[in-house]
């Protein structure tokens, strides 16, 4: 049992954000874009372009030519600078993965995504995970406070979910609207900020990692 295997806190949180996209990334037309998405890898082999199977156009952005995805054609986008008006309302979606945490004035980069969605808003962002140490990595969300961060720009969440693996990295993944009637088909079911069984967030994870751990030091 692998328990701490190289590079297994971060994948199993990365398929399972990746499997919550499958589940509603279909259903978005229109032009879509992946903010600061770099070679756009969803890092199971695949591309994220390819989960929007309805989508009109795709486009992804980068911090600065030094950093660009090498697919041709990305834009520039400082997340923290003044967004430029040409971008304001430009796409449809707006996808953006475990960027935040790495942006100090993410009140600033989360209004910019925003204000780049005529529509849709998703992210995904770490809750509950180690500090990278090489470079920036300032913050961790907690669902409660994604939805603050939807609601105080004036769009609706319509899912906030997080996974509960073992000895894993803990991720969000959230969806906002500026349309929440055109969804509801869709996202019937009001959110839920933690499992209701829970006295702590994230609990059932921290009970199967002790058990875990366990069997391991038994050697079962």
């Amino acid at each position: 049992m692998k328990l701490f295997e190289r590079g297994r806190i971060s994948r199993l949180a990365r398929r399972w954000s990746n499997a919550e996209l499958r589940k509603v990334a279909g259903w978005f037309p229109g032009d879509v874009v992946n903010v600061s998405g770099w070679k756009d890898e969803d890092k199971e082999g695949g591309h994220y372009a390819d989960y929007f199977t309805q989508k009109t156009s795709y486009a992804i952005t980068n911090y600065k030519s030094e950093a660009r995805g090498l697919q041709g054609g990305e834009l520039f986008l400082d997340l923290e600078a003044a967004l430029d008006p040409a971008l304001a309302g430009t796409f449809d979606v707006v996808f953006n993965h475990t960027v935040l945490e790495h942006v100090y004035e993410f009140q600033a980069a989360f209004r910019h995504l925003c204000e780049m969605s005529r529509d849709l808003v998703i992210v995904v962002l770490p809750w509950l995970q180690p500090y990278h140490g090489d470079y920036g990595d300032y913050w961790r969300f907690s669902p409660l406070a994604t939805k603050k961060m939807f609601e105080a720009n004036g769009l609706t969440p319509l899912r906030i979910t997080f996974n509960e693996d073992a000895f894993a990295s803990v991720y969000v993944f959230a969806v906002g609207t500026r349309h929440p009637e055109r969804w509801r088909s869709k996202f019937p079911e009001p959110i839920a900020i933690a499992n209701a069984a829970d006295r702590v967030a994230g609990q059932r994870s921290i009970v199967q990692g002790v058990r875990g751990a366990l069997r391991v030091l038994r050697g079962k």
